[in-house]
């Protein structure tokens, strides 16, 4: 069941699913677009080079020879490598070049990237790419013959480099039921698996398309996945408002998760009178709080 739906998100190509089960609303860099990253990168990395090399040859005068190489070593380690492991990991996957580009470098299942993929991504441009063993053309091949745009760097990291600066587009988006927000702020998503979460945010989004009888039949199957793995919500609740509290919960916290790096190259938006704060409590439903309607079939999202 999983399967089946999670093909239709894959086959249809406008957005990219994390495993969070989030539309990010991104797509895959173009090679011209990383070039031009690429390239400012380069140039940055020419300039650091030039003030380091300068420095170490100012303090290697009085030194052997054999002091002076292993500082050169050092120094090119620091310009090669250091540069865009520190920015990537700092900034969750930009150096100057992608954020002048507007490029993030994202896990394969969209997450930020960590010390990890950056130092990967790091090691393979410095010893493989650029201008390592195959001198940039491994990584063009590769870039171009990838359906993702992935350089040898991104498949041994897992990871792909995302255009950010694309309109948001796609089906129905859950939105979350007022009245199971303090429900859903204490789930813990983590043990819902990832298949069932991208087949959930499918069927979401394409419930209005199916018939009656196949929206009940998947919907019912699912709520009954989501409850095993995440408990049962507040008695009454209909299989419709189940997924879409799960689902705009594990948005909400995607969001926040991705929204700390964007920081460091721009203000971050205060927020919203109804944007909760983080030491404010989730909220929760009070008394007053109106009874979630059934909803056609029982799953159909309303809007």
């Amino acid at each position: 069941m999983s399967q089946s739906v999670r093909r239709l998100d894959i086959g249809a190509g406008a957005q990219l699913v994390t495993g969070e089960a989030v539309a990010l609303d991104l797509r895959p860099a173009a090679l011209p677009s990383r070039v031009v990253a690429g390239f400012v990168d380069v140039l940055l990395q020419a300039v650091l080079l030039a003030v380091v090399g300068g420095i170490a040859a100012a303090v290697s005068v009085d030194v052997s020879d054999a002091a002076s190489g292993a500082l050169g070593i050092v120094v090119s380690v620091l310009v090669l490598i250091v540069y865009p492991v520190t920015w990537e990991t700092l900034t969750r996957g930009r150096t100057p070049g992608k954020a002048a580009m507007g490029l993030r470098v994202v896990r394969d299942d969209g997450g930020p990237i960590g010390f990890r993929q950056a130092l990967v991504r790091g090691l393979a441009g410095a010893f493989l790419e650029r201008p390592g063993v195959t001198l940039f053309i491994g990584a063009v091949v590769t870039s171009l013959l990838n359906a993702q745009g992935k350089r040898l760097g991104d498949l041994l990291a897992g990871t792909v480099v995302l255009r950010e600066r694309v309109s948001a587009r796609g089906g129905t988006v859950a939105e979350m039921p007022p009245q199971l927000a303090g429900w859903a702020a204490g789930l813990d998503l983590a043990r819902l698996p990832d298949d069932l979460a991208l087949a959930v945010r499918s069927f979401v989004s394409r419930a209005a398309d199916l018939t009656d009888a196949a929206r009940d039949d998947l919907g019912g199957r699912l709520v009954r996945a989501v409850t095993d793995a995440v408990g049962p919500p507040p008695p009454g609740t209909p299989g419709w408002a189940v997924l879409a509290a799960v689902l705009a919960e594990r948005r909400r916290r995607e969001t926040e998760r991705l929204a700390g790096p964007v920081s460091a190259w721009g203000p971050t938006p205060a927020p919203g009178p109804e944007a909760p704060t983080p030491d404010a409590p989730p909220p929760a439903a009070g008394p007053a709080a109106a009874p979630l309607p059934p909803g056609p079939g029982g799953f159909v999202l309303p809007g």
